[in-house]
């Protein structure tokens, strides 16, 4: 699991595909977003920003929640309005590569830190947005990074929308 966190973080389209086929790699994908909830919710924690019930509970609920959705929204999107003649997919192999592309998340643990917080939130988003583009890619088999992202565009209302709900049902 570690090596592929890092070959992903990488942009190793290989390590994309090699975990979109691995069906055992799911659970390890669920891992690593659990992973970048609690780098998260401890980065808000330690910049005062958030409490533990906020920052891990419900950032990890949040997370997974978030990366179900996303993956299913995706897979919706790209195997029906943005389908090409080679995509083939089904939600596992969506959700492992979209799991993984939120390698670069761990680096929000150091959000507490000034100055370099802001940045590393910035270049964190950035980086799991290439790894996504990536995750998209290759789990539906496009040619063009342009149509992935897309996918990840629309894909992103749904999981707006529930956001959206859990802060406000939490008063955030």
């Amino acid at each position: 699991m570690i090596r592929r966190m890092i070959e992903v973080a990488m942009l190793r389209g290989d390590v994309f595909e090699e975990v979109e086929h691995d069906r055992s790699a799911t659970l390890q994908a669920m891992a690593v977003v659990v992973l970048v909830a609690i780098a998260g919710g401890i980065g808000g924690m330690l910049s005062g920003e958030v409490d533990v019930l906020r920052g891990l509970v419900f950032g990890v609920i949040r997370g997974v929640v978030s990366w179900a959705v996303w993956a299913g929204a995706a897979l919706l999107v790209g195997t029906t309005l943005l389908r090409t003649p080679n995509t083939s997919a089904d939600w596992g192999e969506v959700a492992r590569g979209t799991g993984f592309s939120q390698t670069p998340g761990l680096l929000n643990v150091l959000v507490f830190v000034p100055i370099l917080g802001g940045v590393v939130l910035v270049v964190a988003f950035f980086w799991q947005l290439a790894a996504m583009l990536m995750a998209i890619r290759e789990s539906l088999d496009y040619d063009s990074l342009w149509r992935a992202f897309f996918v990840v565009l629309i894909a992103l209302i749904p999981v707006v929308i529930i956001n959206a709900v859990i802060f406000w049902a939490l008063g955030i």
